[in-house]
């Protein structure tokens, strides 16, 4: 058996205490939650979407730095599946053996940090730097996805802040790294006849 980390110890008691009052929440506030939890990721792809399409109204560089998103989410989580295979902490559930909103994940899918925490705040600081407005609207997404995290049982409070802090480092390093090449970018895509990702019609 795979020896694992037990974050138990460090917010154990706040983690129990967010599923106790799950489980005596309404129904209808844990369903919404649950499908949040599950599928919220969906939204920072339409993020990215519209200001992709905004972007190419503003200019070609605009666009590479849009484009550059899926990207920048990408590395992300590659940063974080790292960090979970060197710590391997067990998931609260299983080591607290409590009884959850969502199913408890099978032993070595590792809880630290937050995939989904990292992916999201990837997403929001990514935005960000194509549009203030999108970037916020991605940041709260962002918050309200990490807090679900906890709410269904799947991770510790540590696991979702550790997310975010990874995905939201390795985003702002990442896009500032492409917003300083976002001209040199545009023009070698443009050159290979990609103008059309860069430019509305």
């Amino acid at each position: 058996m795979i020896l694992a980390f037990d974050g138990s110890s460090i917010d154990g008691s706040l983690y129990s205490g967010v599923v106790a009052r799950a489980h005596h929440s309404a129904d209808w506030l844990d369903d919404t939650v649950s499908v949040w939890s599950t599928y919220g990721l969906l939204v920072f792809a339409v993020l990215a979407v519209i200001g992709w399409w905004r972007a190419r109204r503003v200019s070609p560089a605009a666009a590479v730095t849009t484009l550059a998103v899926p990207v920048v989410v990408v590395a992300a989580y590659g940063v974080d599946l790292l960090l979970k295979a060197a710590v391997r902490e067990n998931r609260p559930c299983q080591s607290l053996r409590v009884t959850t909103l969502d199913a408890c994940p099978a032993h070595g899918d590792w809880s630290f940090p937050s995939n989904h925490a990292a992916i999201a705040a990837a997403a929001a600081v990514a935005l960000f730097f194509v549009s203030r407005l999108l970037g916020a609207i991605a940041g709260v997404a962002a918050a309200a996805l990490a807090v679900s995290r906890v709410w269904v049982g799947v991770h510790y409070p540590h696991d979702v802040l550790a997310g975010v802090v990874v995905g939201g480092l390795v985003a702002w390093a990442a896009t500032f790294v492409v917003r300083r090449q976002s001209g040199s970018l545009a023009r070698r895509l443009t050159s290979r006849r990609l103008g059309a990702l860069l430019l509305a019609s």
